[in-house]
């Protein structure tokens, strides 16, 4: 029982030891020593690029690969089957395959998932079309 007692007794003195400060640091600091000094950013835009109220998309318009809808480009029936090609092709679990977004957008979702084949692994039907 002495062994366990004197065991136990180091342990915790050990582990009251290692909460103190260093020797060598001062026991007393003031708040404004212990203040932590901002980190200052030296993170630059490059030179060559565009203010940001330019780069922005108009107020309640989200930003899209063209301007415009595919249903108000195409059509709404051509604009729909481009839509359904996209879906039947897309691995994505949110594709925009949505005729209310803009055409090229719906495509590069298609060449993006038709893409993804290998070159002796069959592409669907939708790839061809």
């Amino acid at each position: 029982m002495t062994r366990l007692t004197a065991s136990l007794a180091l342990i915790a003195a050990l582990a009251l030891a290692a909460c103190q400060p260093p020797a060598d640091s001062p026991a007393t600091e003031t708040a404004s020593d212990a203040a932590v000094a901002p980190v200052q950013s030296t993170a630059e835009m490059p030179a060559d690029a565009p203010p940001q109220e330019e780069a922005m998309a108009p107020e309640g318009e989200l930003p899209t690969a063209a301007s415009g809808s595919c249903a108000a480009t195409l059509g709404e029936a051509a604009a729909v089957r481009l839509a359904e090609r996209c879906t039947m092709v897309s691995p994505a679990s949110h594709p925009p395959c949505n005729p209310d977004n803009a055409c090229a957008l719906i495509q590069g979702e298609i060449d993006r998932a038709c893409g993804q084949y290998g070159p002796d692994e069959a592409k669907p039907a939708e790839c061809a079309a």
